[in-house]
């Protein structure tokens, strides 16, 4: 044999051994399912589904009149555009999407063709109420938009449900006109639910008062001990008198601290909406202390409580906030 020939043979064994070895890293795997996997899939398609059966699946379509959900079944699932939500303003197209995993009722086997009747609206009225019962219990701040105005108050729909705000539970200020709620987004916790007769109340006035609440606790904890500044009184009492320093805070000037002398009211020194000067004595447990008899001349006036600096001095032996919690500490 020629070396001619030779090469030509050895090329072409080279070519072939290439050709074979790109090929083969070409070649994808085919994934074949595990047996206890064709298992489950073979249960799951002969497992019979019941009228009135809560079941579980995947939207894998959503079209104009009806979501297509994957059931894990030998048919698919069908719920039609009445049977998704409570509410009225519920989307079909914005509320819901492929992908999303629902929960529904069967409300019949077939069809006529082939396919499961589901309910999730159905579903909704009996699962619903135990998150419901947890959101109130946990007193979970949740938002909601105002659907619309009815006798005494607006209604809304809360996981399907719909519930009525009262008119009294708005707000912390008094609500006139119910229809400019319309369409508001509010915060509201659940405060009464009544499974049985399909009864669900919410408030946003509790959550309003929660709020106010801590603002207040966080104001207060910045008032600094020592502090002298300006107040309206408005509140007198037997034992004393309310005085409001600015920012929503009042505090008491108890009847002992209003002057120098011994005084039977403090009508007889001073009257509700004068304007006095205070002195902070005390900030404990959400109450404040106020004394007028403690307050000097040549003490500096606040004007604002809000525009205290971080350390402040009245020119005597007065502490600032930090100083009042570590005085009785000793190092």
């Amino acid at each position: 044999m020629s070396e001619k020939e030779n090469e030509f043979i050895t090329t072409n064994e080279n070519i072939t051994e290439e050709s074979t070895t790109t090929n083969e890293t070409t070649v994808i795997p085919e994934i074949i399912p595990s047996m206890s996997e064709f298992e489950d899939q073979i249960t799951k398609s002969l497992k019979k589904i019941e009228e009135g059966e809560l079941v579980k699946g995947q939207v894998i379509g959503v079209t104009e009149t009806e979501v297509i959900v994957d059931l894990g079944y030998y048919t698919e699932g069908i719920i039609t555009l009445e049977e998704l939500s409570n509410d009225p303003r519920f989307s079909i197209k914005a509320d819901i999407k492929t992908g999303d995993e629902v929960q529904a009722i069967v409300i019949k086997e077939d069809d006529g063709e082939g396919n499961i009747l589901l309910s999730k609206r159905k579903a909704d009225n009996i699962l619903s109420w135990e998150t419901l019962k947890e959101y109130m219990n946990k007193r979970t701040i949740l938002r909601v938009k105002i659907a619309q105005a009815v006798n005494g108050g607006v209604v809304t729909y809360l996981e399907g449900i719909r519930a009525f705000i009262p008119a009294s539970q708005l707000s912390l200020t008094y609500v006139e006109d119910l229809s400019s709620w319309v369409n508001k987004e509010i915060s509201v916790i659940v405060i009464t639910i009544d499974e049985e007769n399909a009864k669900l109340v919410l408030s946003a006035k509790e959550v309003e008062k929660d709020q106010a609440v801590k603002d207040k606790n966080s104001k207060i904890s910045r008032l600094q001990v020592g502090l002298v500044t300006t107040g309206i009184v408005e509140k007198i009492a037997p034992f004393g008198a309310f005085v409001n320093i600015g920012e929503g805070l009042s505090g008491l000037v108890h009847i002992s601290q209003i002057c120098g002398k011994r005084i039977k009211s403090p009508n007889e020194v001073i009257k509700e909406g004068q304007e006095v000067t205070v002195k902070i004595l005390e900030v404990k447990e959400g109450k404040i202390s106020l004394s007028m008899k403690a307050v000097s001349e040549e003490m500096e006036v606040v004007e604002s409580v809000e525009d205290v600096p971080n350390e402040y001095s009245s020119g005597d032996s007065a502490a600032t906030g930090l100083a009042a919690l570590l005085k009785n500490i000793k190092l």
